[in-house]
């Protein structure tokens, strides 16, 4: 499950999600935005035993390569090995100091360090110099794996030639879908464990659903066709996404109440995301598996959004959804 980090919340929240039967939580990696992410990450893991635990999704410009693959190695020892890096051109981490997401090649170049690093090698810089953390090899621990977040094709060959695990960032349209995965397999990903970021929101009444996930579904729509050909899309959500990317408002990123988020029409959630009673949403979960999708990453609430509803809608995912996607 994917979550927000909110100081003096995290802890209990991923004991929450571990009772709930997840298998791990992400925190969002937006210093402007949420709390710090390792800070919280480590707490996480003191107050649980089993889940994942790793930043979704950090970025190479915010911290050096070197930075990162400490800290997520310090996490992976502090969690008897349950640590994950997700990893990503950027999104609000950046944006909300001024920069635009890093290009593809100084992605592809964090990626080639960060596992060199990881791996306990000598890592050669972009600057010529060489570095190695020393203590990584000798922690006893298994090398962290790393994900991709991946939206567009050049990002997802980066991810397929680097990275253990990919996950898109495509929406939930079946052909979208397809064509992400087929895009992957077609650079060398047949390894590699393939995933989707997807925007749940189970209740009920779709349109609460719909208002439970609106501000993050535009999170993750505007990027939607970032890079990328728009194969797959049907022409409410292409339109949909290219009116969303013309009008975002940086100052208000993953607000449910945000114009940007209140002119997402029914029809483009319904599409982009996956809401509605239980019984709806387990059966459109289920179907992403028969495209090829191994592993979903809920975003279940807005950054905006009453935390009591989000822990409503997320506890009904796990009593009536999860069991039927085991």
């Amino acid at each position: 499950m994917h979550s927000f980090s909110f100081a003096g919340k995290v802890a209990a929240h991923a004991a929450q999600i571990e009772a709930w039967g997840f298998d791990g939580m992400l925190l969002a990696d937006s210093q402007n935005l949420n709390a710090d992410v390792w800070v919280e990450l480590g707490l996480a893991a003191t107050a649980t035993d089993r889940i994942g635990l790793g930043p979704g999704v950090t970025n190479p410009a915010t911290r050096h390569p070197a930075v990162t693959a400490s800290a997520i190695a310090t996490l992976q020892v502090e969690s008897a090995g349950r640590a994950l890096l997700a990893f990503g051109r950027g999104d609000s981490a950046l944006s909300q100091i001024g920069r635009e997401p890093v290009h593809v090649a100084e992605l592809e170049r964090a990626l080639v360090e960060i596992q060199g690093f990881l791996r306990g090698e000598e890592v050669e810089l972009a600057n010529g110099a060489t570095s190695r953390i020393g203590w990584i090899a000798d922690s006893g621990q298994p090398k962290v794996p790393v994900a991709v977040a991946a939206t567009g094709p050049h990002v997802i060959a980066a991810g397929a030639r680097h990275a253990e695990q990919l996950d898109f960032t495509v929406g939930t349209e079946a052909e979208r879908l397809r064509w992400a995965v087929q895009t992957a397999r077609a650079a060398g990903a047949d390894g590699l464990s393939l995933g989707a970021f997807v925007n749940v929101g189970v209740h009920p009444d779709p349109g609460v659903a719909r208002d439970l996930v609106r501000g993050s579904t535009a999170i993750l729509a505007r990027f939607a066709t970032e890079g990328a050909p728009p194969d797959g899309l049907s022409d409410v959500t292409r339109k949909g996404i290219v009116e969303l990317a013309a009008d975002f408002d940086e100052a208000r990123h993953g607000q449910a109440a945000a114009p940007h988020a209140r002119r997402l029409s029914d029809d483009f959630i319904d599409r982009f995301a996956v809401v509605g009673p239980s019984d709806e949403v387990a059966a459109r979960l289920a179907a992403l598996g028969e495209l090829g999708i191994e592993r979903l990453i809920v975003v279940p609430g807005s950054l905006d959004a009453d935390p009591a509803a989000v822990e409503e809608a997320n506890a009904r995912f796990a009593d009536e959804v999860l069991p039927a996607l085991r």
